[in-house]
Parts: C-alpha cells; sequence; structure tokens
C-alpha cells in the first residue's frame, strides 16, 4: 500500500499483521480521490480542506488527503492493535503537523459534539460486520459535523444493505471487487 499521488507519492503505508484490519486498496482510495476532483455532482476542492477520518485503522485515506494538501485531517481510531501503526505512518511524514489523533468510540454519544468543527469530507471504513451504519450518519447530520456542501464517503462490503437516513443523500455509488463506495450528501 503507497500513497497515491502529492507531496508524499509513492511513499509505503505500513500495514497490521492482523486479519480484522482491512486496510483501504490503492485502486479503491485511487477511484475515490478520482470521484471528488473530477464529479460535477458536488464542489469539493481537498487542498485546504477539512477532513475527519472515522474507523482510520493505519490512516491510508487521511495520509493521502495529507499528501494531497489538505488543510486539516482528524483521524478517529481506537483499535490499539492500529494505533501504533497510525502512529509511526504519521511520524514519517516528518513536518506535517496538521493533524490530531483521537483514540476515542466513534459510537460514544457525545463523539460528535466533542469534536467542535465542521468537515468538507468525512470517510468512513467501518468493519463489514458492523451494523450500526444508520446510528452514525444520523449522529453526523443531528451533531451538524459536515459542512453544508460537504461529502459522506462511505466505504462497505458490497452485498451490505445499509439503512440511510432521510436527511442525508446518494449523490453515488461505486462497486469495486468486494466493496462499494457511497457518497452522500445533506438533503436540503
Amino acid at each position: 500500500m503507497r500513497i497515491i499521488a502529492g507531496t508524499f507519492r509513492g511513499k509505503k503505508i505500513l500495514e497490521p499483521k492482523d486479519t480484522l484490519t482491512r486496510p483501504l486498496k490503492d485502486l479503491t482510495k485511487e477511484s475515490i480521490f478520482n470521484i471528488l476532483n473530477h464529479s460535477n455532482k458536488f464542489e469539493i476542492n481537498l487542498k485546504n480542506s477539512n477532513i475527519l477520518d472515522l474507523f482510520s485503522g493505519v490512516g491510508s485515506f487521511g495520509i493521502e488527503c495529507l499528501s494531497r494538501g489538505a488543510k486539516q485531517v482528524v483521524f478517529a481510531e481506537k483499535y490499539n492493535v492500529v494505533l501504533p501503526i497510525l502512529k509511526k505512518n504519521l511520524q514519517s511524514l516528518k513536518l506535517i503537523e496538521n493533524f490530531e489523533i483521537i483514540e476515542k468510540d466513534i459510537y460514544d454519544i457525545n463523539f460528535f459534539k466533542s469534536l467542535n468543527k465542521k468537515f468538507d469530507v468525512i470517510f468512513m471504513d467501518p468493519p463489514y460486520k458492523d451494523k450500526n451504519l444508520d446510528l452514525l450518519l444520523n449522529n453526523i447530520k443531528n451533531e451538524n459535523v459536515l459542512n453544508k456542501k460537504g461529502v459522506l464517503v462511505v466505504h462497505r462490503h458490497k452485498n451490505e444493505k445499509d439503512l440511510i437516513p432521510g436527511k442525508l443523500k446518494v449523490i453515488e455509488e461505486k462497486k469495486y471487487g468486494l466493496s462499494k463506495i457511497i457518497f452522500l450528501s445533506i438533503s436540503n
């Protein structure tokens, strides 16, 4: 796994040895960034954007955002097996300080309240077995952490039938191998 573009292009990202962690594949990650950068369905400028990387694992998505000039990336991860790897991956970027790691349970009722900021892109890569996606999506909408023109990007198993709350609308959905990527925005 490597950084695809930007300042750190080609840099290797360390991966965990456990089988519970499922790092984002480079091809899928590249497709997400192509859609974010070139789709006319939403207006996202990754440069100068605030990014929230939920279930960040080793940080592949958020680090790619930093490499592409994001203003700030907040990594949210509590799994002790991958946290040291996430920290090593970020330390290897040298001189990059526009990130924060939050080691809390994303399902905690106060998690989104405690963020105290809005994000242009929120990336969610929960474990495939996770069945509480609608709860998280409702919390994101209710706590108003996604900017009005922001995009929520969700990585799921291609066969998963998630309930998308009515307050959010699907902009686009793409399938890649075993996974699918869902792009959501706030309904007006």
